[in-house]
């Protein structure tokens, strides 16, 4: 049977944590986790650079004259509860999400209004691009070798930034020991790929820095 992409958006209950079904035959779970939130604040919600702007403005209006120290205060304030507020979309966000590593697949259930699986199977996957997401955790993007099925804002935040035209399935703050696994995977689930890596490292599954 030819493998291909699957999402379902409606299921009742997971008899697997983060699956919508049991598992088949000869299918294992290799790696379950969910992603940091405090890697999501920096790279979903940019809270670093959200920072960094409200102290500029604080420290604009502390020089400028104007209003002063009241000015500055008021700013930060305002930057503490802005934050605060980013800070408690990161944990729904994490907490609604299980990134699943079968010997098969890789699996991302998120979403927390509507919760979705996206199913990605390894041999639709060409490579693995991955980009360091601080604290010892990393964001893995999978490029598939066919067309994904869904559109960016329908992956969004679990999808490479920037590529809207060809979106790239993204596992967000995921432990750095995430990676030689799934590029043991990789390498398992194509034959071609194996034997190319028969004597090597599975390492070079994964290639370059995400964007």
């Amino acid at each position: 049977m030819t493998e291909r992409f699957f999402v379902s958006m409606e299921y009742e209950n997971e008899p697997i944590p983060g699956l919508p079904g049991r598992l088949p035959p000869g299918e294992t779970i290799l790696w379950q986790g969910t992603p940091d939130w405090r890697g999501v604040a920096r790279g979903v919600f940019h809270t670093r650079l959200v920072t960094v702007w409200f102290l500029i403005v604080a420290g604009f209006a502390f020089v400028s004259g104007g209003t002063g120290v009241v000015g500055a205060l008021t700013t930060l304030a305002v930057a503490l509860l802005g934050l605060a507020v980013l800070a408690v979309l990161a944990r729904a966000q994490a907490k609604s999400t299980i990134y699943t590593l079968t010997n098969k697949r890789v699996v991302l259930r998120f979403g927390v209004a509507l919760p979705k699986c996206v199913n990605v199977p390894l041999s639709l996957v060409g490579k693995a691009d991955v980009k360091p997401a601080g604290a010892g955790m990393v964001d893995v993007s999978l490029t598939p070798t066919v067309r994904f099925p869904l559109a960016y804002l329908q992956m969004w935040p679990h999808v490479r930034p920037w590529k809207f035209g060809s979106p790239q399935p993204m596992l967000r703050s995921v432990p750095e020991n995430f990676v030689p696994q799934l590029a043991e995977a990789l390498a398992k689930a194509d034959p071609a790929r194996a034997a190319a890596n028969t004597d090597a490292d599975p390492a070079p599954a994964m290639v370059g820095a995400a964007a």
